[in-house]
C-alpha cells in the first residue's frame, strides 16, 4: 500500500522514489504530484452519483445530501430542555463516499501515457491518504456549507463529515503534530 500524504506532498514524493527507483527524478515528482492531485479532488459518490469537486459549483452536492442533513434533525428530541449551562451536544458525524479522482492525476500529467498508467496502478494496488481537514476538497467544502441556511434555520444538531474512501483506497486523518506516538508510561 502507498501512502500520498497530501499535507506533506514531498513525502509522497520519498515514497515513490524508494518504490521505483528506476524512475527519473522528474517522472518520480510527476507521478507523486499526480498521486496528491488524485485525492486532493478526490470525486464524492452519494446516491450511486459521482459528483466532481468545484469549490465554484458545490450546490448540487450539498442539495443530494441535504435529506440526510434533514433526517439528522428530525432525529433530535425536541422535547429535550436545554439549559445555558448544558454541555454542547456532539455533532453528528456523517460519512463522505470519496473515490481518487483519475481525471485530476491526469492533468498533470498530459501526454505521459506511461505514467498514467503507472498511477492508476498503483491506486489499483492500493493507496493510503494521510489528510488534514483542508486538504480534501469535499471535506473542506461540506464542513464549511452552511446548513443551517439551508434548512430555513432549523438546525439543531451541528453536523460535521468524515471522508472515507472506497475501494482500495482509505484516508488516515492527521492531528495537528500527524500521527500521534502512543507513549508508554514509566515506572515511578
Amino acid at each position: 500500500m502507498t501512502t500520498i500524504n497530501l499535507t506533506k506532498p514531498e513525502l509522497t514524493f520519498d515514497q515513490i522514489r524508494k518504490a521505483y527507483p528506476d524512475l527519473k527524478p522528474t517522472d518520480v515528482a510527476l507521478v507523486a504530484t499526480a498521486l496528491v492531485e488524485t485525492g486532493r479532488f478526490a470525486t464524492a459518490v452519494h446516491d450511486d452519483v459521482d459528483f466532481a469537486w468545484n469549490s465554484e459549483d458545490y450546490a448540487p452536492m450539498t442539495k443530494s445530501l441535504f435529506a440526510e442533513v434533514a433526517q439528522v434533525q428530525e432525529t433530535v428530541d425536541e422535547k429535550k430542555k436545554v439549559s445555558a449551562k448544558a454541555p454542547e451536544e456532539e455533532p453528528v458525524t456523517l460519512s463522505v463516499h470519496l473515490k481518487p479522482s483519475l481525471t485530476a492525476g491526469e492533468r498533470i500529467l498530459v501526454g505521459r501515457e506511461d505514467l498514467k498508467t503507472l498511477v492508476a496502478d498503483i491506486i489499483q494496488e492500493g493507496v493510503e491518504f494521510l489528510f488534514s481537514p483542508t486538504d480534501i476538497g469535499w471535506h473542506w467544502t461540506l464542513e464549511r456549507v452552511n446548513w443551517a441556511t439551508l434548512s430555513g434555520g432549523d438546525l439543531k444538531r451541528r453536523v460535521k463529515f468524515r471522508p472515507t474512501f472506497d475501494g482500495s483506497a482509505v484516508a488516515v486523518e492527521l492531528g495537528p503534530g500527524g500521527k500521534r506516538k502512543v507513549s508508554k508510561k514509566s515506572g515511578a
